[in-house]
């Protein structure tokens, strides 16, 4: 059997993780020069270069990366046979996720997770874009893009906007068009979206990336584009234009996790109004070749369970 130098392959892998020579070795607690030594060493083996530097930057060549998929995933399967003959077995995986969806319906149920399977020892990888399916990213992911091939996908949600605004606005709201704010409800659609455009209307720039583009969806779907006399204050991010509602700024299109299971999701209204379904389809996605693994089939069941019964798996099916 004809093996690479073994010492190199650990460390390759942290310096393909972290982009860094410096930031490698300190997790590996070494020096620098010795992260250096080891990749070139495995370099001089294979007979190819494994990174690139661009700048001050250093990136994997192609070939790393090839070989950096493969080798993580063979060192992982080393580790894990280890630590199960050890009987001292610890489920350990990265889960890159949305940071809106991490801070408002992950986060709050991770005690729960914890509880459930003290085993799994699980760390969150934050992301504001769709992230590259990739070991090297992380073990599994939350994604609304399932393209690749080499990836298996579970259903969590279809998402929808719907209006809310603050407890004090809504007051204001019913004052103006006559509505008993006791008698209206969420799922009807006892507000026009002509008597919406009458107050302040927040809008987030990343759910269509185009300024407005939320509203003018949700109008859309009404038959209808956004008055010219409306009042938009424009947000970067989902959970900006929720802050802005929560102090009675205005009213904002909010989807149903951001309200989930948070305390203060009592602050908020959720509107007599219609609802628009945006096209982003969530996923929970796991390497295929991965399947076997114990914790990454820990964290599918339970976020399946939670799903269910917080009810976005309903409104998945919708």
């Amino acid at each position: 059997m004809k093996l690479p130098p073994l010492k190199a392959l650990p460390v390759f892998a942290a310096v393909a993780r972290c982009n860094s020579f410096s930031r490698a070795a300190e997790e590996l607690s070494v020096t620098q020069s010795a992260v250096s030594h080891q990749i070139k060493q495995l370099e001089n083996y294979l007979g190819e270069s494994l990174f690139v530097r661009t700048g001050r930057y250093l990136q994997l060549t192609e070939q790393g990366r090839q070989y950096a998929e493969a080798i993580g995933a063979a060192l992982r399967q080393i580790e894990q046979a280890s630590e199960q003959l050890r009987g001292h077995e610890r489920a350990q995986i990265r889960l890159s996720v949305f940071s809106s969806f991490a801070v408002r319906w992950l986060v709050p149920r991770l005690p729960d997770l914890q509880q459930a399977y003290p085993q799994l020892d699980l760390a969150l990888e934050m992301s504001s874009e769709i992230p590259e399916l990739s070991d090297r990213v992380a073990d599994c992911f939350i994604t609304v893009r399932p393209d690749s091939t080499a990836y298996s996908y579970d259903l969590l949600y279809t998402e929808r906007l719907f209006p809310v605004c603050s407890q004090r606005l809504w007051q204001q709201i019913c004052q103006r068009v006559g509505l008993d704010p006791l008698s209206a409800h969420a799922d009807s659609n006892q507000l026009t979206a002509h008597e919406l455009a009458g107050f302040p209307l927040l809008s987030t720039h990343s759910i269509y990336n185009r300024a407005a583009g939320d509203w003018q969806a949700w109008f859309a779907a009404a038959g209808l584009v956004i008055p010219a006399a409306t009042r938009l204050q424009h947000f970067s991010h989902m959970l900006l234009a929720l802050e802005a509602a929560r102090y009675h700024q205005g009213i904002a299109l909010t989807n149903d996790y951001m309200l989930s299971t948070r305390a203060d999701s009592a602050d908020f209204v959720r509107l007599p109004a219609h609802f628009v379904v945006t096209g982003d389809v969530f996923y929970f996605a796991w390497k295929s070749s991965r399947r076997q693994e114990a914790g990454i089939q820990l964290l599918r069941r339970w976020l399946s369970k939670e799903t269910i019964e917080s009810g976005l798996r309903s409104h998945a099916m919708t």
